[in-house]
């Protein structure tokens, strides 16, 4: 027995009913526009980001040696080097990183005595003098590296943007490298986890008397979210018997 359609089922729809379906297709397409543009912002990062991997190949860094490596710490010898440094007196890591940073950027997009551009380097270095305040920090100073071209002779800053030139001597850094962002949430407990495996290490005893607790070294552009390099630097005193002052090594 064939089954019964019911003349409900046979009527045509109201308008009402159709002009409702119509309007909730029309909420839905309206609804999925927002997460259609979120989606090209978020491609136009990747792509951003994209050029700026290719071009951090090509990034002038300080030169070094690797003296000692373990699996979760090496340390290096760096050569002598001349920065630009940001003294930065915020309340917080993030805060002093971009205080400073944009100060550096000014400097190497002309904001100099010659009016000269400088290309970009690596890493952006915040090294955190040891103080009673947050995170043990008194001040923080942003230091960005000088190419080779200007190492012998910097070009000098604008006065108003508070920078000065930071010459170091070639010495020995332990480092840890870490992931993400680094953030006043996560940068103590990775000077911390580097302080742990240097006192079971044959550098237990070799943390220098730096002015600097610590420093965070940042290589990426903000615009990469994945795959991140951050390192966290202390000065070791090391002698030429374990490669701390050998001008023969090799570098980097």
């Amino acid at each position: 027995m064939s089954q019964l359609i019911s003349p409900k089922e046979c009527s045509p729809a109201s308008p009402f009913s159709l002009h409702s379906s119509a309007h909730r297709v029309e909420k839905e397409r309206q609804m999925e526009k927002p997460k259609l543009f979120l989606s090209y912002i978020i491609l136009a990062v990747m792509m951003v980001d994209l050029c700026l991997i290719a071009q951090s190949r090509e990034i002038e860094s300080p030169q070094y040696t690797v003296v000692h490596s373990e699996s979760d710490f090496e340390v290096r010898f760096y050569r002598d080097s001349v920065w630009m440094s940001a003294p930065a007196k915020e309340t917080s890591f993030r805060k002093a990183t971009k205080d400073g940073f944009h100060r550096l950027f000014q400097y190497i997009q002309g904001a100099n005595l010659n009016f000269s551009r400088i290309y970009m380097t690596a890493p952006v270095l915040t090294s955190i003098v040891p103080g009673a305040g947050p995170l043990h920090a008194s001040a923080y100073f942003v230091k960005l590296y000088l190419p080779l071209k200007f190492q012998a002779s910097p070009p000098l800053p604008l006065p108003e943007l508070n920078l000065a030139p930071d010459s170091w001597s070639s010495h020995c850094i332990a480092v840890r490298q870490f992931s993400g962002f680094a953030r006043d949430s996560n940068i103590v407990k990775e000077a911390e986890k580097l302080a742990i495996s240097l006192s079971r290490s044959q550098w237990a005893n070799s943390t220098s008397h730096s002015e600097y607790a610590y420093s965070i070294a940042q290589y990426n552009s903000p615009f990469r979210i994945i795959g991140r390099k951050n390192e966290v630097w202390v000065d070791v005193a090391g002698s030429e018997a374990n490669g701390c002052k050998s001008s023969l090594l090799a570098s980097y």
